[in-house]
């Protein structure tokens, strides 16, 4: 089963199923966010609009994008705002969208589905204002080495989805070639456990140039 026909499939229950991983994305994205001014937003898959909601109360204007469209008829439902513009799109390719637009893109649980990340942060670069924030919050990769992959339990049984392994090293270096510094980093922990292997591991970078 290819990505886009998963996520189609996941779909209708992507907000429902338990999931603790989506929770603890929602969840450290406004705790870190809510530091950061911003007024126009690229949403990198932004699925049912988990995070679209939050931002809306603080941004002038978002662009939304995902490739399945059953994600963003849901989100269409869940969000119905002129200043949110939702478009399916294939970030594997030149993104739709005019160049510095955006002082903030967000990127959630996405860039595991991505084995290129140099054209993410090359992309990124171009639709972000001078000193914008790319901000990304991703499975830990401790948690991917463990075997933990995205998956959901469907009427046909348990789906595993194709992934990535991209160590923190590769996000560092990826956004250094692409014109970013590192602004922050932080781990997230489910119960806030410093005990056990992180879930998410979330940056912040800066563009630089």
């Amino acid at each position: 089963m290819s990505i886009e026909k998963a996520y189609n499939s996941w779909a209708k229950i992507y907000d429902t199923n338990k999931n603790e991983t989506r929770d603890l994305d929602k969840k450290s994205t406004i705790k870190i966010l809510k530091n950061y001014p911003f007024e126009t937003v690229l949403e990198l898959g932004c699925g049912t609009g988990k995070n679209t909601v939050w931002l809306s109360t603080k941004a002038k204007k978002i662009i939304a994008l995902d490739f399945s469209q059953k994600m963003l008829n849901k989100a269409k439902k869940k969000i119905q705002n002129d200043d949110v513009i939702f478009k399916k799109a294939n970030l594997l390719n030149n993104w739709e969208v005019e160049n510095e637009f955006a002082d903030l893109i967000t990127s959630s649980l996405t860039l595991e589905h991505i084995k290129d990340l140099n054209f993410i942060f090359s992309q990124a670069h171009l639709k972000l204002k001078t000193n914008g924030i790319f901000f990304i919050n991703e499975l830990h990769p401790f948690k991917q080495y463990s075997g933990s992959k995205a998956r959901f339990d469907s009427e046909k049984g348990t789906k595993v989805l194709e992934v990535y392994t991209h160590h923190i090293s590769d996000y560092i270096n990826s956004a250094k070639e692409n014109g970013f510094k590192l602004k922050e980093i932080y781990e997230q922990f489910d119960d806030s456990n410093r005990n056990e292997i992180p879930r998410l591991i979330s940056f912040i970078f800066k563009k630089i140039d």
